[in-house]
C-alpha cells in the first residue's frame, strides 16, 4: 500500500470513527473466518459495523479525527465495533457472542463521548434493548398523568350525582 492509499485509507476510517457514537475495539485473535463472518452478520442487523484493522492506520485515524482514550489498546489482531444508533445493542452482540465462542474480547469502548471499560460494557449489554427502554419511560411519564385524570373523572362524576340527587329533590318538592 503506497503513501497514498494509506491516507485515503485513514480518511475513510476517521469519517466512520467521527460518525460513530460508540467504538468497541475487540481482539479478534482465535476466530476463523466463518465465526467472523457469522459476528458480522449478528452486527450488522443490530446496525453495527465491524472491521478488522491495521493498527498504526487506526491510531492515525483516531488522531485525526480527535477520539482520546482508545490509543493504548491497538496491540496485536485488532478490529473495531463502530455504531452510530444503540450502544447496548453492539455491546450485547459482543458479549453474547463471546460467551458462545470465547472470543472477540472487548478491550476498551469509547461510548457518546466516554471511555467504557469492558466490565461497563458487559453491565450495558444487561440493559433492556433501546426500544423497551424507551416504552418503560413512557409509562412512568403516563402513570402520573393517569392518576391525575382518574381523580379529575372521580370528582366530576360525584358532582354529576350530586346536581343529579339535587334536581330529583326538587322534582320531588314540586
Amino acid at each position: 500500500m503506497n503513501r497514498t492509499e494509506k491516507q485515503s485509507a485513514i480518511d475513510a476510517l476517521a469519517a466512520k470513527l467521527t460518525g460513530a457514537s460508540s467504538i468497541y475495539v475487540t481482539d479478534y485473535a482465535g476466530l476463523n473466518v466463518h465465526k467472523v463472518t457469522e459476528l458480522r452478520r449478528r452486527l450488522r442487523r443490530a446496525g453495527v459495523e465491524y472491521l478488522v484493522v491495521k493498527n498504526t492506520l487506526a491510531l492515525r485515524a483516531l488522531q485525526s479525527s480527535r477520539i482520546a482514550g482508545l490509543d493504548g489498546h491497538f496491540a496485536g489482531p485488532t478490529a473495531l465495533a463502530l455504531t452510530s444508533t444503540d450502544a447496548a445493542a453492539a455491546a450485547k452482540v459482543l458479549t453474547d457472542f463471546a460467551k458462545e465462542f470465547q472470543k472477540p474480547a472487548v478491550r476498551a469502548a469509547v461510548v457518546d463521548g466516554r471511555e467504557v471499560t469492558p466490565e461497563q460494557v458487559k453491565r450495558l449489554a444487561q440493559l433492556p434493548p433501546r426500544e423497551v427502554l424507551l416504552g418503560q419511560l413512557a409509562g412512568a411519564l403516563q402513570a402520573p398523568l393517569a392518576g391525575f385524570v382518574g381523580a379529575l373523572t372521580g370528582l366530576l362524576s360525584t358532582f354529576v350525582g350530586a346536581v343529579e340527587a339535587l334536581r330529583t329533590q326538587r322534582d320531588n318538592a314540586a
